[in-house]
């Protein structure tokens, strides 16, 4: 599953962005500062932030730095009114690894978004293995084991344990797990599902310890057995 991060204040553009590149092998999440994408920047890794330079509080440029210098591997494409061939000259220099300029055809930025996914996806690819301790999570195959044994996974517990594990260590919210396994376009889910989900995924790995309930934030799959938890 990859993830796109878009930060953008108009709203209606922002919305039809995330009507473009939404599909069933990506979620996309949608901000409209930098305070808001600094915080989903904490929840979650993403393969891709489509990045307006003017926003609201502050430059985008100064984001644009933060990704880069955080992970260089995050693509960022910036889509911004700063036309001239010194803005995109900066732009590009400053790290990012394309720029548009508005207005723009949603179907060329679409293009342009999946040529940037692509150059990812062998990397991503092989990052979709999670061997650690006495778990084996093969999420091409969709092959999971503990301790050598088989494990089988409904279609949503293995959507939240590869949310889970591609995020170890950080909180997932609540929220973003419901929004990124539930996407069929439901106006309403009921939380005590995703609670259903986390208890047999629990119970399926033997995982109680390493899924860990951080009360008031989320989720979190973590190796250390000492940190915060609650059952």
């Amino acid at each position: 599953m990859q993830y796109i991060l878009i930060v953008e204040d108009d709203l209606g553009l922002n919305k039809g962005l995330c009507t473009a590149l939404k599909n069933d092998e990506r979620s996309v999440i949608s901000c409209t500062c930098l305070k808001d994408a600094r915080e989903q920047m904490m929840l979650y890794t993403p393969s891709l932030v489509l990045l307006d330079e003017n926003l609201p509080d502050g430059n985008g440029l100064d984001l644009l730095g933060e990704i880069k210098g955080a992970n260089s591997s995050i693509k960022v494409i910036m889509i911004t009114a700063n036309d001239t061939d010194m803005d995109i000259v900066n732009g590009l220099e400053s790290g990012a690894d394309d720029y548009i300029t508005k207005p723009f055809s949603l179907a060329v930025l679409r293009a342009r978004v999946n040529t940037q996914l692509k150059s990812i996806a062998t990397t991503e690819k092989s990052s979709d293995v999670y061997v650690k301790n006495e778990f084996d999570f093969d999420f091409l195959k969709m092959i999971f084991k503990v301790k050598g044994a088989t494990v089988e996974l409904s279609k949503t517990e293995q959507k939240l344990l590869y949310i889970l594990v591609k995020n170890e260590n950080i909180i997932v919210s609540r929220n973003d797990l419901i929004d990124k396994i539930w996407t069929d376009g439901s106006d309403f889910v009921d939380e005590n599902a995703l609670s259903v989900a986390i208890k047999r995924l629990r119970a399926k790995l033997s995982a109680s310890e390493y899924i860990k309930t951080i009360y008031g934030l989320g989720y979190k799959w973590t190796l250390d057995s000492d940190s915060e938890a609650g059952k």
